[in-house]
């Protein structure tokens, strides 16, 4: 069974940066995509960014694209997500979480880790 452990979260000045970690045990992970989640109060769960652990080939998804850049570190197994130019609208509780790279289903989940940006 994958663990997942993020951290990184904090609060923010709009215009402003984090680097959120997402650390992985409990197994090997070449067969898996590990995606990047926030779910903000009041409103569903959305993916934010993905990457395949095995050639690190990568999705952004809506406002993402441009501001975030999701990377993995296999050595430490840790998977990354470097937001930049944060926007209140970002503020949100941060998973990551895995799948098998042939399944749509997302199994492991981390805790979250709050992110706040202020305006």
């Amino acid at each position: 069974q994958v663990q997942l452990a993020e951290s990184g979260g904090g609060l923010v000045q709009a215009g402003g940066s984090l680097r959120l970690s997402c650390v992985l045990s409990g197994g090997t992970f070449s067969g898996y995509a590990i995606g990047w989640f926030r779910q903000a109060p009041g409103e569903e769960r959305e993916l934010v960014a993905r990457i395949r652990w095995s050639d690190a080939t990568t999705l952004y998804v809506g406002s993402a694209k441009g501001r975030f850049t999701i990377s993995r570190n296999n050595a430490k197994n840790t998977v990354y997500l470097q937001m930049n130019n944060l926007k209140p609208d970002d503020t949100a509780v941060y998973y990551c979480a895995t799948k098998r790279t042939i399944s749509s289903d997302y199994g492991s989940w981390g805790q979250g880790t709050q992110v706040t940006v202020s305006s």
